[in-house]
């Protein structure tokens, strides 16, 4: 065998061992997010006792907001002495709706570049009227605080699923937001829960979802469109009914920014570590 032929052999063998390890790769290799809702009934036992118990599971980033009894300012220093970064935080709709400045103000003492809304307060059905009112309120909030250098983006909720013309209310919201203004954080248990396939939803719409909430629903759950369930029925990530591989692949190519897990269970301590070690565990 001459030497050229040996040389083209031992490339396509290396080019070919290289293309193994890649497709052997992990489907999630962004760092590890938490959405500080979870630990709700902790925050008011000792908040620097939590913040200690969240950077001990691994977390580098957070989903939250202004957390009462502590400014903004001491807060934003004890999660830089953790090494963890408030990326987003959660605004209410009709505080929002009526004045930006506060949130604005939080999110920059915060050093958050996100903001999220998860509810957009309806009595009964979520209606097209409702809808409609939401779309101009998150135009112009979403107008303003992209001009202060955050995006603004929407959490489903499940509710919004509601049948209109050829597709629901939530595909209504997403063709009549301004996407240089309002995008979307996808909530994988409230998407699945509602009859949605969350990895099919991330891409028909690939451009306009930036955010996503790590939730899995237990086994068995009939789902509706109500926006709400037992906390009971979060289970850890690859416990429970939903494709989570499928919809971390879907999320990885449409190329979600940031991930953060919640968990609502009372089981969340426990729960938590495991969903880690199942995302980090997944193969392309």
């Amino acid at each position: 065998m001459n030497k050229l032929l040996k040389t083209c052999l031992f490339a396509a063998a290396a080019f070919t061992s290289q293309t193994d390890l890649l497709a052997q790769g992990n489907v999630y290799t962004n760092p590890i997010g938490l959405q500080a809702y979870t630990f709700r009934g902790s925050w008011d036992k000792g908040i620097e006792a939590t913040l200690d118990t969240i950077k001990s599971l691994g977390v580098t980033e957070m989903e939250g907001g202004p957390i009462k009894g502590m400014t903004n300012e001491e807060l934003r220093k004890q999660l830089d002495k953790r090494g963890i970064k408030m990326v987003s935080i959660g605004a209410d709709y009709n505080k929002l709706a009526e004045s930006s400045a506060q949130t604005i103000a939080d999110a920059k003492a915060l050093g958050a570049k996100y903001v999220m809304v998860a509810w957009i307060p309806h009595k009964g059905k979520f209606d097209l009227e409702t809808a409609k009112k939401a779309v101009a309120d998150f135009n112009k909030a979403g107008k303003e605080l992209k001009e202060a250098g955050i995006e603004l983006t929407y959490h489903n909720h499940g509710y919004e699923f509601e049948p209109y013309e050829d597709g629901t209310l939530f595909d209504y919201l997403v063709k009549n937001t301004n996407p240089d203004y309002v995008n979307f954080e996808m909530d994988v248990l409230w998407t699945a829960f509602p009859g949605q396939d969350p990895a099919k939803l991330l891409m028909k719409y690939p451009t306009r979802w930036k955010l996503m909430h790590l939730k899995d629903l237990k086994k068995g759950v009939v789902g509706n469109l109500s926006g709400g369930t037992p906390t009971t029925n979060d289970v850890a990530l690859g416990t429970g009914s939903i494709d989570i591989p499928a919809t971390l692949k879907a999320a990885k190519k449409v190329g979600i920014k940031h991930y953060f897990i919640e968990d609502e269970s009372p089981s969340y301590l426990k729960q938590i570590p495991q969903t880690i070690a199942y995302i980090k565990g997944i193969k392309e």
